[in-house]
């Protein structure tokens, strides 16, 4: 049966958040439907609402949200109705070539996240007889969604919506890209661009790997001391500063690590980033925009750097997520410190300025039943 459901959606590039009532299919099989109760507001779904990143049009914000299993498609054996879950931004289908070889943030399933539209061509959510995708076949901005069973993650029911909501993209994103995808080591020197919602969480991972120096660069004061706040040693306003204390701390051998985490990416910091980094040293880039490498490739072998990017933070989303918020649990990892601010559905716009003027960290949008 078809339910309605309040949203916030973009209708083409360049358009502000809109909130509409719009029409919810009943899930088809393999799909659940999920009532949201709280969904975070990442940077990239301002990147699809400005045009930056390639989206079918018009589209359901919102790629991180937690909340209750609400009703299951024929062929559901994941979860249960009354099920409270976080959903990844990437599904974990378990039997492509990604999945199979440990890749599960590469899955095969993540292919329609730029469109919305499921697996069979067909879309969920309805307006005025016009097809909506679904942001990564999500669309948390919606009290109501429907989604694969391959998205979703069981959760113990003590932890709070708005907490858990972060763990399906921007936690594990920014954790991953120091641990897994960066591979920070126990005392190692790291350099990480951007201390937002997914460069906090890099932050943490490099403080929990055991680096020696977390140094953060952000130009904004507020972020630089939450920084320190999960596990920054040093912060920087600028890079050049940044880069003058790892010359100095390190006799010269630069960093281990240098994490690319800001929300809009671009030449000057990569450059920054490459040259920060020693002697094998290595780059991770977790950031969308239209920055280019441009380096001299004889630096690049002569001191065997390397570049890379990261998706998800390489992470295996059905075993990182449970993961992470265990460690949430026994006081390892700080979530509540990333919440800044709360909003209702109508003041995603809001969200989204105070992010860009740089008052949050996060800010979690908490649905109304």
């Amino acid at each position: 049966m078809t339910i309605t459901t309040r949203a916030a959606i973009c209708r083409e590039p360049g358009r502000p958040w809109e909130i509409a009532d719009i029409e919810l299919d009943e899930p088809q099989p393999n799909e659940v439907r999920i009532k949201f109760f709280a969904a975070g507001l990442c940077h990239s779904d301002d990147h699809i609402q400005k045009g930056d990143a390639q989206m079918r049009f018009p589209v359901v914000g919102g790629h991180e949200g937690a909340g209750v299993v609400d009703a299951v498609g024929a062929d559901v054996t994941r979860v249960n109705v009354g099920d409270h879950v976080v959903c990844s931004f990437i599904p974990a289908c378990g039997k492509c070539r990604y999945c199979s070889t440990g890749h599960q943030n590469m899955c095969d399933e993540g292919k329609n996240a730029s469109t919305g539209m499921f697996a069979d061509g067909t879309f969920r959510f309805h307006l005025d007889g016009e097809d909506l995708g679904g942001l990564c076949v999500l669309g948390t901005f919606s009290q109501y969604a429907v989604v694969s069973e391959w998205s979703c993650i069981p959760i113990p029911e003590d932890i709070p919506f708005d907490i858990a909501a972060l763990v399906g993209c921007g936690v594990p994103t920014g954790w991953g890209t120091a641990v897994y995808a960066g591979g920070v080591r126990a005392g190692q020197t790291v350099v990480v661009y951007g201390a937002g919602g997914v460069g906090s969480n890099a932050v943490q991972g490099a403080r929990y790997a055991g680096a020696q120096n977390v140094v953060v660069v952000d130009p904004v004061p507020f972020k630089r001391e939450m920084a320190k706040v999960f596990g920054a040693t040093h912060t920087f306003a600028d890079a050049k500063s940044a880069h003058d204390f790892v010359v100095e701390t390190t006799w010269g051998q630069l960093a281990d690590h240098a994490l690319i985490t800001v929300g809009v990416l671009d030449d000057e910091v990569i450059d920054a980033a490459i040259q920060v980094v020693g002697k094998s040293g290595k780059v991770t880039i977790t950031a969308v925009g239209n920055g280019s490498v441009n380096h001299n490739a004889g630096m690049l072998i002569g001191y065997q750097r390397r570049v890379q990017g990261a998706v998800f933070g390489a992470c295996n989303p059905l075993y990182d997520v449970p993961r992470l918020l265990s460690l949430y649990r026994t006081g390892d990892l700080k979530l509540d410190e990333l919440v800044t601010r709360r909003y209702s559905l109508e003041q995603v716009n809001d969200g989204y300025a105070d992010m860009l003027s740089g008052k949050n960290i996060r800010g979690v949008i908490m649905h109304e039943h």
